[in-house]
C-alpha cells in the first residue's frame, strides 16, 4: 500500500527526531497567541457553507500562488461562484511544490477532513464532496478549537473596537478555549494616512473623550488600554513598515500632532518623530499593565496601486522591505529600559537579513524579570515555512537560547491554520534531532524532552501569564 504524503513520520529525518515529535510534541496543547481570525465567528459558532468559504476566502498565500499562474482574478477575489474557486486552486496546487503552500494545503485537507488522496484537477470533485459533508456534518469554529486542543487564542483589536464578541464568548460556558483581544494601535500612530483624522475622531467617541491636542489622544488610548485590560487583553502588537527612533520632546510630538490635526503636510523626520514619541508612550504603558509588546517590523504594503484601488488592503501585494534596523532598535529598547520601563516584548522581522541584528539586540535587555523577557519571534508572514522557520530558530540558538523561545503562532485569518503548529513541531523535532545523530546534542529524551514541550506549548504558557 502507497505510504500517504501525509504520514506518520512527516518532514521526521531521524529516530531521534520521531521519538521527540510523537513522544513529546504531538499531544502539546495549542497557545495561539497572535492571529487575525475574527472573534464573531467563534462567538456565533460559525459554520460554513463550503470549503472555499473557510479555506480561500481571505487568504492572500493561495490568492499571489493563482495570480502567478495567470489564474483570472475573477476566480480569486471576483465573482465567481465558490466550487469554481475551489476548482481553479485544485489545478493550481500541483504546480506548488517547493513552496509551503503544497505542504500547509495537504496537511490541512488531511488533519481537518482526513482526505489522503492529492489535490489536483481529477480529484477536486471528490475532495470538494466530501469535505463539504464534513462541513455540514458540524465541524464549526467552536469544534475546531476543541478538536486541536487550542488552549488560548489573542486575536488582533483596535482599540476602538467595542470588545462585544469577547465578552459573549467569556459568558459562553462550553467554549473552553480562552479568547482574548489584542491591542493594535496602529491606526493612532500613522499620522500621516488619509484617514488619520476619522480615525482620531472614532477614538474620541468611543473613549468619550474630546481629542483636540496630543496630550488628549495619549489619555484616549490610555483609557481604552484599561478598558482592553479589563476584558483580558494582556499583549499589544505593532505593525511597522519601518523602527522609527528619534529624539523628541512631547512638545515636538504636540507639534506634530497639530499639524495632521490640521490636515497640513508632515515631513519624514517630523513623521519619526511623532512616531517614537507615541511608541515610547505605549512602551511605558504596557509595561504598566504587565502586558507583552509585539512588534511586526518590516512589512511594505499594497505596492500595487491599481489592484490596491480595486480590492483593497490584505489581498496579496504587500512584500519584503530593507532597511537599517540594528541601531533604532537597540535605541528604542534602551530608552524604555533607562529608567525600567521595558515591557516583556516579541520581535518578528519580515526580512532575514535582520535575523542576527535581532537575536543580538534581545541579548542586550535581557533580565530576571522573565525567562526570555526579549524574544525573537518566530518565522513570520513570507518566513513561515520550513526553510524560515530552521534559520530562525538556529539564528536564535546561535546567538541566544532557543529553549527560552515562545513558538509558534498562526497569524491567520483562517481557522484551518492550526497544523502549521503541527509543521512548526516537525521541523522543530527534526532540527534537534538532526544535532542528536550528528553528535552536536545529547541522546537525552528527557533534557531534550523537556525543551522541546517547553517550546511546544510551556513557555509561551508561562510568559505571557495569562491568569
Amino acid at each position: 500500500m502507497t505510504k500517504p504524503f501525509i504520514h506518520d513520520d512527516f518532514i521526521l529525518n531521524s529516530e531521534a527526531a520521531k521519538i521527540l515529535y510523537h513522544d513529546y510534541a504531538k499531544a502539546m496543547p495549542i497557545y495561539d497567541y497572535h492571529c487575525h481570525i475574527i472573534p464573531k465567528e467563534i462567538a456565533e459558532n460559525q459554520s460554513f457553507a463550503n470549503v472555499s468559504e473557510i479555506w480561500l476566502h481571505g487568504d492572500h498565500y493561495k490568492w499571489r500562488a493563482m495570480r502567478t499562474l495567470g489564474v483570472d482574478e475573477r476566480l480569486i477575489t471576483g465573482d465567481a461562484d465558490d466550487k469554481e474557486k475551489f476548482q481553479a486552486w485544485s489545478k493550481v496546487v500541483p504546480q506548488t511544490i517547493g513552496n509551503p503552500l503544497y505542504h500547509w494545503t495537504h496537511m490541512e485537507l488531511k488533519r481537518y477532513f482526513d482526505v489522503d488522496i492529492l489535490l489536483n484537477e481529477e480529484s477536486s470533485e471528490e475532495i470538494w464532496n466530501h469535505c463539504n459533508h464534513i462541513l455540514q456534518s458540524g465541524l464549526t469554529t467552536q469544534k475546531i478549537l476543541e478538536n486541536f486542543n487550542v488552549k488560548v487564542v489573542c486575536t488582533t483589536d483596535d482599540p476602538v473596537d467595542s470588545l462585544e464578541h469577547h465578552q459573549a464568548i467569556k459568558q459562553n460556558g462550553e467554549i473552553q478555549t480562552k479568547v482574548l483581544p489584542a491591542f493594535r494601535p496602529d491606526k493612532a500612530v500613522e499620522l500621516t494616512r488619509p484617514e488619520f483624522n476619522e480615525y482620531i475622531a472614532k477614538l474620541a467617541e468611543v473613549s468619550e473623550l474630546e481629542i483636540t491636542k496630543f496630550e488628549d489622544l495619549l489619555k484616549a488610548i490610555e483609557k481604552r488600554a484599561h478598558y482592553f485590560h479589563e476584558h483580558g487583553c494582556r499583549l499589544s502588537d505593532h505593525g511597522i513598515e519601518t523602527l522609527p527612533f528619534e529624539r523628541v520632546s512631547f512638545e515636538e510630538a504636540s507639534q506634530i500632532f497639530d499639524k495632521a490635526k490640521a490636515g497640513e503636510s508632515i515631513d519624514s523626520l517630523e513623521e519619526k518623530k511623532y512616531k517614537t514619541f507615541t511608541l515610547l508612550f505605549l512602551g511605558r504603558l504596557y509595561r504598566s499593565l504587565g502586558w507583552t509588546m509585539q512588534l511586526h517590523i518590516g512589512a511594505i504594503r499594497n505596492n500595487n496601486e491599481r489592484m490596491f484601488t480595486k480590492l483593497g488592503p490584505d489581498t496579496g501585494f504587500d512584500s519584503i522591505h530593507d532597511f537599517d534596523l540594528a541601531k533604532p532598535l537597540n535605541s528604542f529598547l534602551n530608552e524604555l529600559d533607562r529608567e525600567n520601563e521595558l515591557p516583556k516584548t516579541i520581535i518578528y522581522n519580515l526580512n532575514p537579513i535582520h535575523n542576527y541584528v535581532i537575536a543580538t539586540a534581545i541579548g542586550n535587555f535581557q533580565s530576571s524579570e522573565a525567562n526570555g523577557k526579549i524574544q525573537f519571534g518566530s518565522g513570520w508572514w513570507f518566513n513561515d515555512q520550513k526553510d524560515g522557520m530552521l534559520k530562525q530558530m538556529t539564528d536564535l540558538a546561535n546567538l541566544g537560547l532557543l529553549s527560552s523561545f515562545v513558538g509558534m503562532l498562526t497569524d491567520s485569518r483562517s481557522f484551518l491554520s492550526y497544523p502549521r503548529h503541527e509543521y512548526f513541531r516537525r521541523v522543530l523535532c527534526d532540527l534537534v534531532g538532526g544535532w542528536v545523530e550528528a553528535g552536536e546534542a545529547p541522546r537525552d529524551y528527557k533534557l531534550l524532552g523537556n525543551m522541546i514541550q517547553n517550546i511546544s506549548y510551556n513557555n509561551a504558557n508561562h510568559y505571557f501569564e495569562m491568569k
